[in-house]
């Protein structure tokens, strides 16, 4: 690592992450003080400034969990736990994950298609395209219940709706993205096409295709984050027993805070992982198709 990237990337995000756990601590003890300072006049105990600010950042069902509370949970329930325990996140991690991967696919192979035909067919484009915008308007929270329900009533039920719901999330990004990338050749480009007398499918794949991967690969980071969104939702309205939802609504019922955010941590984590993949994978295409490292 040179001093340059270390003083320009890593220092300036170090110093944000600290900056928020100290805010993050500040908030807990000003949220969890008075439960704590009910719970010291009910005990009739008159404890230290010290003291004080220890117990609102030790209690077992803070309103805010300390920072170390949450990596603690974290830690416990992913490197001490078996694999298979209930109790794991890599666990409810893996089950989140297999419906976030299908609705990605899912998600990528239609916003690829929609956007062929937009770019090609003008009556598409002047008609689906507002279509698949108003889409996005609509709650996901609003629509989960209804695919969960409509689909349950066929008998289609486990990975299949929460996959489709993430499907809905994640086209969107896709379909815009490559419609952008399918257009991006400049109208140079397309008529010295025409000069080689290129067919409209040719064109197509020597031309706007490889110009539109790098538009590619960046709505497909956003696609997949958002597919976890979807998976994660779509656990919801499904009284999931397994999945990051899951553990979500174990920890609202049972008032578990801390395992609520150890839950959204992983999924943090695992939505950054996700990303980081995509990011790979693009610049290995991007080696592949010739393109010089930053």
């Amino acid at each position: 690592m040179t001093p340059d990237t270390l003083k320009d990337k890593v220092i300036p995000v170090l110093t944000i992450l600290l900056a928020l756990v100290v805010f993050w601590y500040v908030a807990a003890v000003l949220m969890n003080a008075p439960f704590q300072r009910d719970m010291d006049q009910r005990g009739n105990v008159a404890p230290a400034t010290m003291e004080f600010i220890g117990k609102t950042l030790s209690q077992p069902k803070p309103i805010l969990p300390a920072p170390h509370q949450v990596a603690n949970s974290v830690f416990e329930n992913t490197f001490l736990r078996k694999l298979s325990s209930n109790r794991s996140l890599i666990y409810h991690a893996g089950v989140t994950l297999s419906s976030t991967v299908v609705g990605f696919a899912l998600g990528t192979l239609l916003g690829i298609a929609i956007a062929v035909g937009i770019v090609h067919i003008k009556t598409l484009d002047r008609s689906l395209m507002p279509w698949i915008i108003a889409s996005q308007t609509v709650p996901i929270l609003a629509i989960a219940p209804m695919v969960i329900v409509v689909l349950g009533a066929i008998n289609i039920t486990g990975l299949i709706p929460k996959a489709l719901i993430s499907t809905y999330l994640s086209f969107f990004p896709v379909a815009v993205g490559m419609v952008k990338g399918l257009r991006s050749p400049e109208i140079m480009h397309l008529d010295l096409m025409r000069t080689y007398n290129a067919t409209a499918l040719q064109t197509f794949w020597k031309l706007r295709v490889p110009a539109s991967i790098p538009f590619l690969f960046t709505s497909m980071k956003v696609a997949i984050a958002a597919s976890l969104v979807g998976a994660i939702v779509g656990e919801l309205p499904t009284g999931a027993v397994a999945g990051i939802g899951s553990k979500l609504l174990a920890g609202s019922y049972y008032s578990q805070t801390i395992d609520i955010w150890a839950a959204l941590v992983a999924g943090s984590v695992l939505a950054a992982t996700l990303v980081a993949i995509v990011g790979l994978v693009a610049k290995i295409v991007d080696r592949a198709m010739g393109g010089r490292p930053a």
